[in-house]
């Protein structure tokens, strides 16, 4: 019980420190897209240097990515799930998100801004599909 009560501290904790953005079912693991691209890698038991020449990339700059330190595109983030076989849509939610947060994560209204933003995007959706219909 004390383990499950721990777990669920670290959880709340990490929450707090992203600044409480969790949207209903894509609230997933609260690793960065760089640990969860160092895990799948580790997972597949390949070599840093072999993932980033399957990128075209410098080995560096996978490391950096992996460490947090750099960005991957979002070309990088389709190779990877496809290098690893995983799905690309939850990659890819991963990976905005983790832009979303680092662009947020100073901003004192996030809660408001993630809601006029949503808000946003249900009106673009709506009238792209009135304008194809």
């Amino acid at each position: 019980m004390k383990i499950f009560f721990d777990f669920l501290m670290r959880i709340r904790i990490n929450l707090i420190n992203l600044g409480k953005i969790c949207l209903n079912k894509y609230c997933q693991k609260v690793e960065s897209i760089g640990k969860q691209i160092r895990k799948l890698r580790k997972d597949h038991g390949l070599p840093l240097r072999k993932v980033a020449a399957e990128l075209d990339i410098d080995q560096s700059i996978l490391s950096k990515i992996e460490r947090g330190k750099r960005k991957a595109t979002k070309e990088q983030i389709i190779q990877i799930a496809r290098i690893f076989n995983v799905d690309q849509k939850k990659l890819m939610v991963s990976y905005l998100s983790d832009r979303v947060l680092y662009d947020l994560k100073d901003e004192d209204w996030v809660p408001d801004v993630l809601k006029v933003a949503e808000e946003k995007i249900k009106y673009l959706a709506q009238k792209k599909n009135h304008n194809e219909n």
